[in-house]
């Protein structure tokens, strides 16, 4: 199952395309695409919660010159953005944004994950997700459109929410958060929707970009959500993880997800890839899961 990437509601189309990005917290601006060096450095450090003196010390550079730096009363070099950039620990798409923004090009690039270039990648993505058979794997960017399954994943999202069109184009973020695709099967959703919705603030801390905030103001509005934000945990969870507990008629399934991403990128696209895996948290999960893939196919 390979689908291709853009941003789909997976009950519809979104309703919020179009609509102005409003950041969900006050203090987590978006961090605006055509300021200038000066006022991105500047606003970085803010977001990361340093001082200048901080930040000049982590950076091996004096305060005077970051306070020029961050006034605009000094140019940086390459070199410095590029530094100024690793000690902020920016995304490479960020990375890429302050270089322009001093006045210098891109240094990443951002392919297209069908190029030949990523080849390897791609074989990679399918060896992983393949070697998780028979429990469910996917492959999904930065904002969690589905990019590959494997038959465990297909066969889990069938059995959910029946068969998926061949161009189906899936945001998984949505299909969690919303309230008529997964939710009417996930047992304990308001403690995995609660944990989620933290995941995305902190992708929207760390990029800054209008994008994930506008994700994260999607997921927010959807009907409930504010209110399990607001509401204590429901139950501690007695394991070492939170589980998705899925129930349908009588087949309970209770799966925990790991995620990984690939080391040491040198592509935008690359580094925003994500592996989720899904693993069995007990042993009548396993046999249903091992069940149905031994079942012969029509």
């Amino acid at each position: 199952m390979s689908l291709p990437v853009r941003p789909v509601h997976a009950a519809g189309e979104y309703a919020t395309i179009g609509a102005p990005v409003v950041a969900a917290n006050p203090w987590e601006p978006v961090v605006p695409r055509d300021a200038d060096f000066a006022i991105l450095l500047r606003t970085w450090r803010q977001r990361r919660g340093w001082s200048q003196l901080d930040f000049a010390g982590r950076a091996g550079i004096s305060q005077r010159h970051l306070s020029f730096l961050e006034l605009g009363r000094a140019a940086p070099s390459r070199d410095m953005v590029l530094r100024l950039a690793a000690t902020l620990d920016l995304p490479l798409r960020q990375q890429n944004a302050l270089l322009v923004a001093a006045g210098f090009a891109p240094v990443w690039r951002e392919t297209d994950l069908a190029a030949p270039e990523l080849a390897q990648v791609r074989e990679a993505l399918a060896y992983i997700i393949a070697q998780q058979e028979p429990f469910p794997a996917v492959a999904v960017d930065r904002h969690w459109n589905l990019l590959n399954a494997n038959q465990g994943a297909v066969r889990l999202v069938e059995f959910l929410v029946g068969p998926l069109a061949p161009d189906a184009r899936i945001n998984l973020a949505d299909a969690l958060v919303a309230p008529d695709v997964l939710r009417p099967f996930l047992v304990n959703w308001g403690d995995v929707v609660r944990y989620f919705i933290r995941s995305v603030e902190a992708d929207a801390a760390a990029d800054g970009s209008a994008e994930t905030a506008a994700l994260l103001e999607r997921l927010l509005r959807y009907e409930g959500v504010e209110q399990v934000l607001k509401a204590a945990a429901s139950d501690l969870p007695a394991g070492p993880v939170l589980p998705m507990h899925f129930r349908k008629g009588e087949v309970a399934l209770r799966l925990f997800t790991t995620i990984a991403t690939l080391g040491t990128p040198q592509d935008i696209t690359v580094q925003e890839l994500r592996i989720e895996c899904f693993f069995p948290m007990d042993g009548g999960t396993a046999d249903v899961l091992r069940a149905w893939a031994a079942k012969p196919k029509l």
